[in-house]
């Protein structure tokens, strides 16, 4: 088991950083494993927790379009997804950028997934908790620090 480097969220950049994912990320739904890559990227911003995208061939489960869209100044205009797998349903738990803005180019396609809406998510072996709040998809790992944005009274700083 390899420990993942210690990162400070406070030191993150603004406007955010992409960047490749040199750990395999998994990915579980209803005991399944439904998604398995070492082609991740991951998104870095000032106060938030990672935010990791994965190739949609890497992606076993069955992503159907749900209801809603949202915009994000960096990135551009999102979709959202149920995602099944077998029995287990996980509603708008996944999103993607179809066409993401020219900084956020390598995201197009990619999906990202609520860490709290599946079963579990691995960044290596490290699982991972979503971040706090209802709105933000970071995933928090035990080696982050700083504030993390996302609990009551952190969305405008």
């Amino acid at each position: 088991m390899t420990a993942l480097p210690r990162e400070n969220v406070d030191a993150y950049p603004r406007p955010p950083a992409l960047e490749p994912v040199p750990q395999r990320i998994t990915i579980r739904l209803g005991g399944t494993v439904i998604a398995d890559t070492t082609r991740a990227l991951r998104v870095l911003e000032t106060h938030h927790a990672p935010t990791y995208y994965l190739p949609p061939e890497d992606i076993q489960a069955t992503l159907r379009p749900a209801r809603g869209q949202s915009f994000c100044e960096w990135k551009g205009s999102a979709r959202y997804f149920d995602v099944v797998a077998g029995d287990a349903t996980a509603p708008r738990a996944a999103w993607c950028y179809d066409a993401p803005t020219a900084r956020f180019k390598p995201l197009a396609g990619f999906v990202a997934f609520y860490a709290g809406l599946i079963d579990e998510a691995r960044v290596g072996d490290t699982r991972v908790r979503p971040q706090d709040g209802s709105f933000y998809g970071g995933w928090v790992t035990p080696n982050l620090q700083g504030r993390i944005k996302g609990a009551p009274g952190t969305g405008h700083w």
